[in-house]
């Protein structure tokens, strides 16, 4: 496990190489992976022909989406293009993307294009980790996607939690009952989620380089839970 000895995550130290202070979301999924957190299929690509490959091997439907250290919100810029079903349909998406962003942001470096595996519909949440100065790493549970910023029902613990600290965190926010089964709907994994929000508090202690981390959506299921989009800022 990263950690012992202070290896510092390889994600890491090619951001800070980079002079970057957000990690790509290629670069955010590899390192919350390797703690076993469950994140949707992904690949980094340069061309419309690799883009296509890529696709194949993932399985349709896939998502595109830009990779710039310019472009911080990807939507904005037409950076983003989903539910794409076909080798060609992702060519074109691809060209779109490129062409897209160089009509926003003529001058913006590009990395490249991620394909990522489309994740069916669920609950979404957000699971956030912030570098307190008094107390250190602390996580954040609540509802995701819009929800968080227009609801603001979210709940909070120190790093490292318990079981039991993860349980509480879940069930004090308001929307609880979304979680747990409503007007038919079957409820999500809890065992999933508070296993994420503990392997989350567990890099906030082993990666001291983290100020911010940001795990929204994350897609609650009946059974298990996947991560959509993945950030993480460097202190």
């Amino acid at each position: 496990m990263i950690g012992e000895g202070r290896e510092i995550p390889k994600e890491i130290e090619v951001a800070i190489g980079e002079g970057r202070k957000i990690l790509y979301e290629h670069e955010a999924k590899s390192l919350i992976a390797r703690y076993g957190i469950p994140v949707t299929k992904i690949a980094l690509v340069k061309s419309p022909e690799e883009a296509a490959q890529k696709a194949k091997e993932i399985g349709f439907p896939v998502v595109l989406k830009i990779v710039s250290p310019d472009v911080v919100h990807k939507s904005d810029v037409g950076g983003v293009i989903v539910n794409l079903r076909s080798e060609e349909e992702v060519k074109r998406a691809y060209d779109k993307i490129i062409e897209n962003v160089r009509s926003h942001k003529p001058n913006a470096k590009i990395e490249g294009v991620l394909v990522q595996e489309f994740a069916p519909s669920g609950v979404e949440v957000i699971i956030g980790l912030i570098r307190d100065p008094q107390f250190g790493p602390t996580v954040m549970f609540g509802l995701g996607g819009v929800f968080v910023e227009i609801f603001r029902d979210v709940s909070f613990r120190v790093a490292p939690l318990s079981d039991l600290d993860a349980e509480e965190m879940i069930k004090e926010i308001k929307s609880y009952k979304i979680l747990a089964g409503y007007r038919g709907s079957p409820p999500v994994d809890i065992d999933s989620l508070k296993d994420a929000l503990i392997k989350v508090g567990q890099i906030g202690l082993d990666v001291e380089e983290i100020s911010e981390m940001d795990l929204n959506p994350v897609i609650a299921y009946p059974e298990g839970i996947k991560v959509v989009d993945a950030r993480i800022i460097l202190g």
